[in-house]
């Protein structure tokens, strides 16, 4: 799961491969243009789920079979032969090369007016550095980025990519690249190998002068199902995409995960025991946020566990979810290079009815900060199954921060250790002290000295002094407790403050594991 680390902001990707002009691949193409409407991918999905599948071409020469990271990092765009480069479309195209870890073949067409037409392929169109320069015409790409003028008039910044399988990401105004969204996860996390569907096929529409969308439609196949996509991409404060998902199963599926995250989470205050780090964090996220259908407002810190872990959060109709990053200063993690405190949150936000089934979150043990670890999707409670059409329509919020129910105080840090003890006295490894830091809300406005409640459960061990007192330095509150372990057993926790009026904060929870 370490593709998209390939392209962290350490590894700069306005250094990845392009495409040529726009005239070139119009004249090139013009000959191929077929029609395109709205059932034109989603009748392609359909036709595939019902034909047995075919991996994707991945022939290159062994020359560019071979290279290494850094030579295909050294493979180059040419800014001037942008797609609608010196034209009033408020977007432009630059497309990725293939090799190294994007070997599969991916076929791109720009569409305008009812009709697409392919996109030609020439190695003019990159600079290669230490790469070899292809000697075929025909290779196609491995991928696609769009740019347009997110923090400047005067510059086309990147705002999406799509590379490898069926990763995407994106940036607000002010980010920098972070955490992945996926087409589609299948077997993520199950004893065998993980299905890695891939977006086999784009078709991007042009964008007018004045519009605030691009429109990109996506193929999307594997040996399980197949799908047809549509992404409504508008770059701003918050980036938005409403995507509309077609899912066509070759089988039943009963292990798929819609409208997947993926993220990495090394270390934080509450787990860093045995890193040695300059650093106070590193992560692309610290944290699940779910609001569920019934309307409750839950917050899931991270953790880098020390064996494989799942949790399941049952719902139906879910109003959302998404792996957020809620520290936001510099000094959160002091790393000059990665800039974590900007890396955007995701928010899924369904639209319809999502039935009964459960947000899932999956964490990973890792070592370091270059492999993906965390993955969260909502997976249905019933198979879907195969020979029938399942849709799935969200909305995918990239940004800083989201505001669900903006009266609840927010957990801004988890700290957990051993309880306090007087001189002399032993410590207790079996007893726990935790701290919860909540900000914002109708909780900023209470005065320090207003009664506050906490309540707190725990699925295995005792609580005791649970308490919620206002912490000066933040402006904010903080809930702590005590808690009295069960050798050897996991522990489910669950916490917020309330006073007369009703409930005061989200509710945090978080799992123990010895």
């Amino acid at each position: 799961m370490d593709r998209r680390k390939l392209l962290k902001a350490g590894f700069s990707l306005p250094l990845l491969g392009g495409l040529g002009s726009l005239p070139f691949i119009a004249l090139a193409a013009v000959a191929r243009a077929t029609p395109f409407d709205a059932d034109t991918v989603a009748n392609l999905a359909r036709t595939l789920a019902a034909s047995a599948y075919r991996p994707p071409d991945s022939a290159l020469s062994s020359s560019l079979q071979k290279i290494k990271y850094d030579q295909y990092r050294d493979i180059r765009y040419d800014p001037k032969r942008a797609i609608w480069r010196g034209t009033s479309s408020p977007f432009q195209l630059q497309f990725f090369h293939r090799g190294f870890f994007f070997k599969e073949r991916v076929d791109i067409s720009l569409v305008e007016d009812g009709r697409a037409a392919p996109v030609v392929y020439s190695p003019k169109q990159f600079t290669f550095g230490s790469a070899p320069t292809p000697t075929e015409s025909d290779l196609d790409y491995a991928g696609f980025r769009i740019h347009s003028q997110l923090n400047s008039p005067d510059y086309f910044d990147e705002i999406c990519a799509f590379l490898g399988a069926s990763y995407f990401r994106a940036v607000a105004k002010g980010q920098h690249y972070g955490l992945s969204a996926r087409g589609l996860a299948l077997k993520t996390g199950d004893p065998g190998p993980e299905e890695f569907p891939v977006f086999k096929a784009f078709w991007i529409e042009r964008a007018q002068a004045g519009a605030k969308a691009i429109v990109v439609h996506a193929l999307l196949d594997s040996p399980s199902a197949a799908a047809a996509f549509r992404f409504v991409i508008q770059p701003g404060e918050e980036t938005l995409m409403d995507i509309q998902m077609r899912l066509y199963p070759r089988v039943d599926l009963d292990r798929a995960g819609i409208a997947p995250l993926t993220s990495m989470y090394y270390f934080d205050s509450a787990d860093r025991v045995g890193v040695d780090d300059f650093r106070p964090a590193v992560h692309d996220s610290d944290g699940l946020a779910m609001l569920t259908g019934s309307g409750e407002q839950m917050w899931r810190p991270l953790k880098n566990p020390a064996a494989l872990q799942f949790s399941g959060f049952q719902d139906r109709n879910p109003r959302g979810y998404g792996l957020m990053q809620r520290k936001r200063n510099f000094a959160d993690f002091a790393d000059t290079e990665a800039q974590y405190q900007k890396r955007p949150s995701a928010w899924v936000e369904p639209v319809g009815d999502w039935g009964e089934g459960a947000v899932t979150l999956i964490e990973i043990p890792t070592a370091d900060e270059y492999n993906d670890n965390i993955v969260a999707f909502w997976r249905p409670a019933q198979p879907l199954a195969a020979g029938r059409e399942h849709r799935f329509d969200y909305r995918l919020h990239w940004c800083k921060d989201h505001a669900w129910q903006p009266e609840l105080a927010t957990v801004m840090a988890t700290r957990i250790g051993t309880v306090p003890h007087g001189v002399g006295e032993p410590v207790d490894p079996t007893k726990k002290l935790i701290v919860i830091d909540l900000v914002g809300g109708r909780m900023s406005r209470l005065k320090a000295d207003a009664r506050v409640d906490t309540e707190v459960w725990a699925s295995h061990g005792k609580i005791s002094n649970a308490v919620a007192y206002a912490n000066p330095e933040t402006g904010g509150w903080r809930m702590s407790f005590e808690l009295k372990l069960e050798p050897g057993r996991d522990a489910e926790l669950h916490a917020h403050a309330y006073d007369a009026q009703g409930r005061l904060s989200e509710t945090w929870l978080y799992r123990w594991t010895p």
